[in-house]
């Protein structure tokens, strides 16, 4: 913040004249060496005794989120725009320009420049020109420290820019105890970081950035010396929100300053002066709705985070903590966002429907063994923009429709449910071969007295009978996705083991009715193994990625790394994992998985799928997957998966779940996702699948 230059009451000046007058008189004949010594031996107060924020500075300042590669910001947060630097980051000329306008005698005085105080009360008191404050660069910085300390109340941070005698004397007391202990270089270099410098711009880092889109280190003399300028008025100096004259009078000012501080010649000073200036204003990002431009489909992938983030114990014991670490922290964030990865996803679901469709097509990528999102992208804008009249959600929203949560439940994911019932009949001993005669309608013992049922009871059906009915394993009656086979095996291990199943992979019951039915009738839900219950992208890739990691479930994570403004690695980025499924019952689920997409499983037993498209995009790689289109095609979806990612689309109407998207575009999303999965391995080494034992796999010999 800048010197006391705020119109200072008369009553105010009067009585610290008063209490001052005793020191004015003693030291004003004094030598600037035996002044700095009565200043320090004063008893103005020890290091130690110090507030905890002056000894060690917890300074708000933004934190960064960057792409898994380190360097492609996405946005930062921030409450106070800023982000400190070191002092030899700094150009010297804007060292030597903040002292001459604010302290040219910061490096002669102890912190409280007494003879500095005497000439601005004297001013003041007399009204002999323009009004003074006579506070030094350690005493701004302890003024300013105080008055954004986040450890302070409210009321505590107002009280340090009181205008009283008391808090004037507190400033002085705290800023010759700072420089008992630290060199005047740190004090400096503490200055610079927090010091307000108008358009919103804390420290020289923003400060540089927001005027001159560079770093302090860049700085000319001429840019230093406006800078440092405005420091004593920041938003009446400032030329991009003040008064662009009143900014160059001031520039001016600090570069006479600066030559009878002997920092600089005064043909340095003339030359600086002619200068015109020359702006470039950069406006830093702010959350999620203010990521890169161009890159709003990014937004998705940030509300996540940050809504992750709200939830770690490592950033507070409470949300508000939590959400002002982020804001405030000063955090460096790597996130596990692939650039590349996230371009295919939202090309892919804006080719498939454009922004304005009242569709949807939500695209969710997770990295096998660590459960890291790689991609999240639907055709949507990350944006609280308005939308045209009867459009809730575009093409602008802030919505998680690729994650779920608030109003969001998900959407039906049809038949690629049936991955939870062939594991809990792997998992209770079925091998892969056992086999049924699938009828093309399937009468069950759940009652059912709607329409198409048989005799009271749910009966389920084929899609394509002719293509369907007939003799199936689980490699073929997964890879012609058979109805009356999987309800028939659910059956046989218990509906009530399959929703069990999709929980323990991740699945998330959003919808109430959903919630209710898996706590209290799991038994009775025999239609589940079809996917009626409502999920999410998110959630269907890393239950898939836990099958593609043999097994190991990683809950779904946003980070590679979070840093500290110290160096220090805050541990919240790694993964957290754990065993849920045996191995061997995680490769038979993916031997079989590899039927539906046009590839053979270990043994042979794949004869036709419903993706076979995928093997020739994945160029013969080794891929497994499922469709799913859920009753009367209400929605299609894909989950497509190597080793290395898994990645689930879903099309569906977002407002709308009686606006069936029909069979048509089952195809398309196929492609979407498998274009996807290619672009995540494309120049990875090609890994294969491990095909499971013979006993998990069975004697696939079919009855004559």
């Amino acid at each position: 913040m800048a010197p006391l230059r705020s119109p200072l009451s008369r009553l105010f000046t009067v009585l610290l004249a008063g209490v001052l007058a005793g020191l004015v008189l003693a030291v004003a004949a004094l030598p600037g060496n035996l002044l700095l010594g009565f200043a320090a031996k004063s008893a103005f107060g020890s290091y130690e005794a110090l507030p905890e924020a002056l000894r060690t500075p917890a300074t708000p300042q933004r934190s960064y989120l960057y792409a898994n590669d380190g360097k492609t910001l996405i946005t930062t947060f921030y409450d106070v725009n800023r982000s400190d630097v070191a002092l030899d980051e700094i150009a010297p000329v804007m060292r030597q320009a903040i002292v001459a306008a604010e302290d040219r005698r910061f490096y002669d005085h102890g912190g409280a420049d007494l003879r500095g105080l005497a000439r601005a009360l004297v001013a003041n008191v007399t009204g002999g020109g323009t009004e003074q404050g006579g506070s030094t660069l350690t005493m701004q910085y302890v003024r300013n420290v105080l008055k954004t300390d986040p450890g302070r109340t409210a009321e505590e941070r107002a009280a340090a820019t009181e205008q009283t005698v008391g808090r004037k004397l507190q400033e002085i007391r705290y800023a010759t105890a700072l420089e008992q202990r630290l060199s005047k270089d740190e004090i400096l270099n503490r200055y610079l970081n927090i010091a307000y410098f108008g358009s919103g711009a804390y420290g020289i880092a923003a400060a540089s950035q927001r005027y001159f889109a560079k770093s302090p280190a860049e700085l000319t003399l001429a840019e230093a010396a406006l800078l440092a300028g405005l420091v004593q008025s920041p938003e009446a100096y400032s030329p991009i929100d003040g008064d662009a004259d009143a900014a160059l009078a001031r520039r001016a000012y600090v570069l006479d300053s600066m030559v009878e501080t002997g920092a600089i010649s005064a043909e340095q000073a003339a030359q600086a002066k002619a200068e015109k200036l020359t702006l470039h204003p950069t406006a830093q990002p702010n959350g999620c709705t203010a990521v890169a431009e161009g890159h709003d489909d990014w937004g998705f992938f940030c509300d996540y985070l940050r809504r992750w983030w709200l939830t770690q114990p490592a950033f507070g014991a409470t949300v508000q903590e939590r959400e002002q670490a982020l804001r405030r922290g000063g955090y460096t964030v790597v996130t596990s966002l692939d650039p590349q990865i996230q371009a295919t996803a939202q090309q892919q679901a804006t080719d498939v429907y454009g922004y304005g469709n009242k569709r949807a097509l939500p695209i969710a990528a997770v990295e096998p063994g660590t459960g890291r999102v790689l991609a999240m992208a639907v055709n949507r804008h990350y944006s609280l923009d308005a939308n045209p009249d009867g459009q809730a959600n575009r093409p602008n929203t802030v919505n998680p429709l690729i994650s779920g949560g608030d109003s969001v439940d998900g959407y039906q994911a049809g038949s690629t449910f049936k991955l939870f019932t062939m594991l809990a009949a792997l998992e209770a001993g079925k091998p892969l071969a056992t086999g049924f005669e699938a009828p093309s309608r399937l009468p069950t013992r759940y009652a059912d007295e709607g329409e198409g049922s048989c005799d009271g009871r749910w009966c389920p059906a084929n899609a394509n009978p002719e293509w369907m009915d007939g003799y199936r394993m689980m490699w073929d009656g997964f890879g012609r996705s058979v109805n009356t086979y999987f309800v028939w095996l659910a059956e046989q291990v218990g509906p009530e083991k399959v929703v069990e199943m999709a929980q323990r992979l991740g699945i998330t019951f959003r919808a109430d009715a959903d919630a209710a039915f898996a706590e209290h009738d799991a038994a009775n839900w025999g239609s589940f193994t079809l996917g009626v219950a409502a999920t999410t992208p998110l959630d269907l890739a890393n239950a898939y990625a836990t099958v593609a990691a043999e097994g190991t479930y990683c809950t779904p994570l946003p980070v590679v790394s979070v840093t500290a403004p110290s160096g220090e690695r805050v541990p919240v980025g790694d993964p957290s994992c754990r065993r849920v499924l045996d191995a061997d019952v995680a490769r038979a689920a993916t031997d079989a998985a590899r039927c539906p997409v046009g590839q053979q499983s270990a043994y042979g037993q794949c004869n036709g799928g419903t993706a076979t498209s995928v093997n020739r995009i994945l160029d013969g790689r080794p891929v497994a997957g499922k469709t799913g289109s859920s009753e009367r095609n209400a929605t299609e979806t894909f989950v497509g998966f190597t080793p290395q990612v898994a990645v689930a689309g879903m099309a569906a109407n977002p407002d709308d779940p009686n606006d069936f998207v029909g069979a048509a575009v089952q195809a398309k999303v196929i492609d979407a996702v498998a274009r996807v999965v290619k672009t995540a391995v494309d120049g990875k080494p090609v890994r294969d699948f491990t095909a499971p034992s013979r006993e998990l796999a069975g004697d696939p010999q079919r009855p004559r």
